[in-house]
């Protein structure tokens, strides 16, 4: 198999364990996008704040994505700021809904800490953290 060539490549952000993490931010990508849109499409009046921050949850994911395939100095930089943005959402969001359950008539991605997504949510930024940390190229470049 021919070696990947290009930023990612040189950067390591997406080989090795960074595959697994790379895949499993596209599938909460994909999963959290899909999921806000019919939301916000359908069932806004039911919950508006639980459905924008689950866009906001998608869009976050989407960003870090892309910037584990891209590689790179300035992409480690984005996914370093997204995964800590992450963090601090999960955990902001995981303490409102426990607090105050009925400001959120429906669940979002990081309700509960993500325990309806077996709170990978919640765990995911923080290996993405550690990843960004001590990933080749992880030292100088961030």
């Amino acid at each position: 198999m021919a070696e990947p060539s290009g930023p990612a490549a040189s950067s390591g952000l997406n080989r090795g364990p960074g595959r697994l993490l790379v895949t499993l931010y596209a599938v909460f990508a994909v999963g959290a996008t899909s999921r806000s849109v019919y939301q916000l499409s359908t069932r806004f009046q039911e919950a508006p704040l639980a459905y924008l921050l689950s866009a906001v949850a998608a869009a976050v994911y989407v960003v870090i994505t892309v910037a584990l395939v891209r590689g790179g100095r300035g992409a480690r930089r984005v996914a370093l700021v997204c995964c800590a943005a992450e963090l601090a959402g999960v955990l902001t969001v995981g303490t409102w809904t426990v607090l105050d359950p009925a400001a959120f008539p429906d669940a979002t991605v990081w309700s509960n800490y993500g325990l309806g997504y077996l709170l990978l949510p919640l765990v995911l930024p923080v290996i993405g953290l550690l990843w960004l940390r001590r990933s080749p190229a992880g030292a100088g470049a961030v």
